[in-house]
């Protein structure tokens, strides 16, 4: 089913719909009107030779030179040109997909001033699966992405690259396979493209729905490590978490109970009073990580159905203003939350990984989980690896969105480095998946030397974990065992199994 585009209502997971899943688009007709209606306004005062930013001047520090007709007409084209000036390897083509879709929801507000056809031909490539090559790096996020955004607005034109049915081909080519006619810029279609935080707010409506469903994972990771390590379950109780209030630390105590519910492995003796805090707080750790990700998503979707653009046109008032909507800072400050928020449960678990194979903490277990310890090593190096990427989280979290360097002889002398906190924070997601999954391998073979039975939700996420990696009885080489499992968790197998059984986690 086409998701409808309005201009407003947007959500992150409709985004990854036709971003990640290649649903189709429509535009609402409300926001056809307004889009002409717009245009009419803009045309009007072009004719009459107003001065207007990006439109009849220059921009940047160029903004206070003013374009004579003819120049007005050619000069969107140079923008273009002027603005593809990235530098590396292309996004992937979802996160070029996402911010195509992000963009055309900030035109259909019809506040831009561009012509209708600009966005007949943006939703023409999202339906059809023409995804620009946009250069990773180029973007200070402000402004917009505007590097890799002209490399969006030069396929429009029949210039650039696209990806076209997973094939690598000259924009006009592309354009030409998918049966998509290139156009001619004119005044203010360029910049209508380009001038706003696009890239940025596509990636991160991609990360979001994909971070929601790894802290789920986390949980059931957690789960079952408590479950082999015979923790006290009194710190779930919901009254404990209620009595402080936080909703996330409320919804992960909540899933917690549900999958260690009516577990054998819990009924053992030897119980400690109160167990260490990568066990006893996870609820309260992970539980803050919820309540940064509801606060990015809040974010993102204000994003999404705003107008992140300069100028906007105000037809009922005939007014063209100029500010900075296209500023990304709200967005890094809600990727730099989120990446801090992965990142730290990260921590958690490879914290629990320890005690899983350390037989000072493990409640019984072999050291390393082998039972042919100096012979054999066990899991030891695995949790080398977990190391190297938690470690290389923290680099990570180091922020960018203070990094401001100038840019446009100083007309431009604030700048939010999203597009860095993106890469980053999308590096980190990345990392997650192998710390998650090597806690869930770990937890699956301590599983083994109990002798009680596990929950009947942790059951089925372990039958999941058997489906793809096999108990470690003798030392073989791991990398692919890690590598499998974090592509299970990215696939969401282990979290349908156990909804399944218990329904849905919060």
């Amino acid at each position: 089913m086409a998701v409808t585009f309005t201009g407003k209502n947007l959500t992150v997971e409709d985004i990854e719909r036709v971003a990640r899943h290649n649903e189709s688009i429509e535009i609402a007709q409300e926001a056809w009107d307004r889009i002409a209606r717009c245009r009419a306004m803009c045309e009007r005062k072009i004719e009459a030779g107003e001065v207007m930013y990006g439109v009849t001047t220059g921009v940047g520090d160029f903004s206070e030179v003013v374009l004579t007709p003819e120049q007005t007409r050619e000069f969107q084209r140079y923008f273009i040109y002027a603005h593809a000036a990235g530098f590396g390897e292309p996004l992937p083509q979802e996160v070029a997909r996402a911010a195509l879709a992000t963009r055309i929801n900030v035109l259909c507000n019809g506040l831009s001033g561009c012509r209708p056809v600009i966005v007949e031909t943006l939703a023409a490539m999202l339906n059809r699966g023409v995804n620009p090559v946009m250069c990773k790096r180029g973007s200070v996020g402000a402004c917009g992405d505007l590097a890799p955004m002209a490399q969006a607005g030069l396929v429009l034109m029949g210039k650039g690259e696209a990806f076209y049915k997973d094939e690598r081909l000259p924009g006009a080519e592309a354009m030409r396979k998918a049966q998509i006619p290139v156009i001619s810029y004119e005044a203010r279609d360029g910049l209508a493209i380009l001038n706003g935080a696009n890239v940025i707010s596509g990636w991160g409506s991609l990360m979001l729905p994909e971070a929601i469903r790894w802290l789920k994972h986390h949980d059931i990771a957690c789960a079952m490590t408590m479950e082999a390590l015979n923790v006290n379950t009194k710190c779930l109780d919901e009254r404990l978490h209620q009595a402080r209030g936080y909703p996330g630390a409320i919804a992960v105590a909540s899933n917690l109970r549900k999958i260690v519910k009516d577990s054998r492995l819990l009924e053992r003796a030897g119980k400690r009073v109160q167990d260490a805090y990568s066990l006893r707080s996870a609820p309260q750790v992970a539980g803050a990580a919820r309540d940064s990700w509801a606060y990015a998503r809040r974010m993102f979707e204000i994003e999404l159905n705003g107008v992140g653009d300069n100028p906007l046109f105000f037809p009922d008032s005939e007014e063209v203003l100029t500010g900075a909507n296209f500023q990304g800072t709200p967005l890094a400050f809600a990727l730099e939350a989120l990446g801090l928020a992965i990142s730290t449960v990260c921590v958690l678990s490879e914290r629990r990984l320890n005690r899983l194979m350390n037989p000072a903490l493990s409640q019984g277990l072999p050291a390393f989980l082998t039972k042919g310890g100096g012979m054999f090593t066990g899991l030891m190096i695995s949790q080398y690896t977990c190391c190297q990427l938690v470690n290389e989280q923290r680099v990570l979290t180091n922020p960018a969105a203070n990094g401001s360097i100038p840019a446009a002889a100083d007309q431009e002398d604030f700048v939010s480095m999203g597009m860095t906190t993106a890469i980053k924070t999308s590096k980190i997601l990345d990392f997650a998946y192998g710390v998650l999954g090597i806690e869930l391998i770990a937890a699956a073979q301590a599983f083994d030397f109990r002798n009680a039975e596990s929950s009947p939700v942790s059951k089925a996420a372990y039958e999941v974990i058997r489906s793809h990696v096999k108990h470690l009885d003798e030392d073989r080489p791991l990398f692919t065992d890690h590598n499998r499992m974090a592509e299970v968790i990215r696939t969401g197998e282990i979290l349908n199994a156990v909804e399944k059984v218990v329904g849905h986690l919060d």
